[in-house]
């Protein structure tokens, strides 16, 4: 098994983000429903930005929470130092894929953060899925993890 602190900075990270994109979440209910001007919100639901506002909060905590499982499984399972390291840091590139998504409805930048946090999340879930695949033992037992 490797050092901890690989996927601990999944699970920290992830936790943070997905706190952020839940709020705002928030914020999205309070402009479809409170906001002052709401019914030009509402007509505009289906269509930029509105639209991708909404893609960006569920990509937001999908991949926050992509975060945490991976950070988990990365600290649990005997995948190897390299492995781990790799599907850590692409894991956490692809949070770019939501923030790149809020860049181009609030700051109007081009979507290449979109697209280069698409690739990361996949590439993670391949390394990942591969490096477990190719796991030399098996997995520690719920009591070894727990320490009985």
């Amino acid at each position: 098994m490797h050092e901890q602190t690989t996927g601990k900075w999944n699970i920290g990270v992830g936790l943070i983000v997905m706190a952020g994109f839940m709020i705002y979440g928030f914020y999205l209910i309070y402009a479809r429903d409170f906001a002052p001007g709401k019914e030009a919100w509402i007509a505009g639901y289906a269509v930029h930005p509105h639209f991708e506002a909404r893609l960006a909060h569920v990509h937001g905590n999908l991949f926050a929470f992509l975060n945490i499982v991976f950070g988990y499984l990365i600290m649990t399972l005997p995948i190897g130092k390299s492995p781990a390291k790799w599907a850590s840091a692409l894991a956490l590139a692809g949070l770019l894929m939501p923030l790149g998504i809020l860049s181009e409805i609030y700051l109007g930048l081009p979507p290449i953060l979109v697209l280069l946090g698409a690739g990361s999340i996949v590439a993670a879930t391949v390394t990942l899925g591969v490096a477990v695949i190719l796991m030399k033992k098996s997995p520690p037992q719920i009591d070894e993890i727990k320490g009985a």
